[in-house]
């Protein structure tokens, strides 16, 4: 990004490296404030508000070029004068500052209109920096909010003659700020396009990071094409970011447009950031490109298994269709797990957890299922139970993960720092308890979720000997006296009921009803199926012949009125299946 200023799909974005604003004369003298009160005049005068009406009777004309002028020399001169002296020394704004409490009703509208944008600021850190040579990354921000914070209160203050009693410290600078380096590595050919786009070096996010997709439910499948997508994509670098991801134990370019910067932000809550020293220089495993324009409007989320370059590359193009971060997850997911088949491991939809309980019985357990079966949900419930009955717990995956044979006992590998949960089915007042470090997406919409992080790189690469291995059966409801849990006498038993992937739809996606997906992971193995059928003999027999429990457990979570208490039983009764085992 080499623009000061861009403002895109309600997005803004600051190049603190172009202008670092630290003096009130900066700030309102610089093209981003002018274009954020242009905006706001636009929208006011588009919905023809009361602050509207008010600017035109009081400045004689409705040209917001001319409004927009005036309004910002205001400003100026209401950090250093108060409102009588600024109508002494010139009596053309008198009208203006007519009535006192209409014009601090514009201020307020003003502030909250800025603060309701997505705000980012961005930080080159292998360029000279003109304007924040004496400021840290970490306090660029800051200091950045503190000087509108400050010069809100000092034109409210300047207006009414006091400052108020009562102090918010609202984040009113960037909801994210990022350090971005260029990094040179063995582009290959077909890839020369993404060779100038930033990479993502450090991330500084202000609490509560609340967003609002456009959409919030994923449709459909990814689907291979055996052409390279990119020859079609145009790229303008400059709207164009990349996070470096580690994602399990591969090494992932995910590249994102600035339209969806909301997306590639929340990936830092999700998949740990790769150090520099990791891939500087080196190829990735994935490459995913996401918000790339092309002609036409045809909605492609497709993926290309470049064989003669070794890379597993993901794109979805420019489209209002895939804001919603299930995109940018699932089909970076997607590409690990192609990944993962070829290399001989078998892909898991699900979650695994490392349970010990207080009486000293530990297990690692793995409860299988598509969106909405309900596998997020029992982690909750194991985590809402753990004062009572958990000693400690550690989860391995939460969403996504892979099984490997090693030493004659089948392990399990995670994928993600973070969870992607759903809000609809946690614990009331949960998300408040997580408001500190959590990334909100459509708080007040079905469907709503959260990002946080719920465990450490170093656990989810480590690789858990499987105990448990269940399917989750959201759809099936336990009557009294029956088991939620039950096991499979055979694996090919097991096979059948966990291949055809049946689950109650919960809103996740745009499926409703009894729906089935293979192997419950539409991410991978569905795209693979013979390659995946090959997988699950080996690794299906493997659990039974080394002894492992696998079975299905009903979490009732698409059964109305057990959406909590159903998780909860379940929980309870894994508990004590866990007390039994013998090791």
């Amino acid at each position: 990004m080499r623009k000061e200023f861009s403002m895109s799909n309600d997005k803004i974005t600051i190049n603190f490296t172009a202008k670092y604003c630290d003096s009130f004369e900066s700030l309102l003298e610089s093209e981003g404030f002018r274009r954020v009160v242009d905006s706001y005049l636009s929208r006011a005068k588009q919905r023809k508000t009361h602050n509207f009406k008010m600017l035109v009777e009081a400045l004689e004309t409705s040209n917001r070029e001319e409004i927009r002028t005036i309004l910002i020399r205001s400003f100026q001169m209401l950090t250093i004068m108060n409102v009588n002296d600024i109508v002494g020394y010139n009596e053309n704004f008198s009208k203006l500052f007519k009535d006192k409490d209409a014009f601090i009703s514009l201020v307020e509208d003003i502030y909250s209109y800025w603060r309701k944008l997505e705000r980012y600021t961005v930080i080159h850190n292998n360029t000279v920096k003109r304007g924040i040579a004496a400021v840290s990354f970490t306090e660029a921000n800051s200091q950045f909010s503190k000087l509108i914070l400050r010069l809100y209160r000092i034109i409210e203050k300047n207006v009414i003659g006091h400052m108020p009693n009562v102090f918010r410290q609202l984040p009113a600078g960037g909801n994210a700020c990022i350090m971005l380096n260029n990094v040179n590595w063995p582009i290959p050919k077909g890839y020369e396009m993404l060779e100038d786009i930033p990479f993502i070096d450090a991330i500084s996010l202000e609490p509560p990071f609340i967003t609002y997709p456009k959409r919030n439910t994923r449709d459909g499948m990814f689907t291979e094409t055996f052409a390279n997508p990119l020859s079609n994509a145009k790229i303008n670098i400059d709207h164009w970011f990349c996070y470096p991801a580690k994602i399990g134990e591969l090494i992932a370019f995910l590249y994102f447009h600035r339209d969806f910067m909301d997306h590639g932000i929340t990936l830092c809550n999700l998949f740990e950031m790769a150090r520099a020293e990791e891939y500087r220089g080196k190829k990735p495993d994935v490459v995913y490109l996401f918000g790339a324009r092309e002609e036409g409007d045809t909605l492609k989320t497709v993926f290309f298994d470049d064989k003669e370059n070794d890379i597993m590359l993901g794109y979805v193009n420019h489209n209002e269709a895939v804001d919603y971060f299930g995109y940018m997850k699932k089909m970076s997911l997607t590409l690990h797990n192609l990944i993962m088949i070829k290399r001989g491991y078998l892909p898991i939809h699900g979650a695994m957890v490392n349970i010990v309980l207080k009486n000293g019985k530990t297990a690692n357990v793995v409860i299988v299922g598509d969106s909405g079966a309900g596998k997020s949900e029992s982690l909750e419930a194991f985590r809402a139970l753990s004062e009572e009955y958990v000693s400690d717990m550690t989860i391995v995956f939460d969403d996504m993960g892979s099984l490997k044979e090693k030493g004659g006992k089948i392990l399990g590998y995670g994928t993600e720092i973070g969870a992607f949960v759903r809000l609809d089915d946690l614990d009331q007042g949960y998300a408040f308890k997580e408001i500190d470090r959590s990334i909100f997406m459509n708080p007040d919409k079905t469907n709503a979720r959260l990002v946080m992080p719920v465990s450490s790189y170093k656990e989810i690469v480590k690789g858990y000997a499987v105990d448990i291995f269940l399917y989750a059966n959201n759809y099936e409801k336990v009557e009294a006296g029956v088991k939620a849990i039950e096991y499979f006498e055979t694996s090919e038993a097991a096979i059948e009921v966990f291949k055809a992937g049946a689950r109650m739809a919960k809103g996740t996606t745009t499926e409703t009803g009894l729906v089935k997906s293979y192997f419950a992971n539409p991410f991978g193995p569905a795209q693979k199926q013979n390659e995946t059928d090959i997988l699950l003999d080996q690794y299906f027999g493997k659990l039974f012949e080394t002894g492992v429990k696998v079975g299905q457990i009903k979490t009732c979570l698409a059964i109305p009125g057990l959406e909590k208490d159903g998780p909860r039983n379940a929980a309870l009764e894994l508990f004590e299946v866990i007390r039994s085992l013998e090791k």
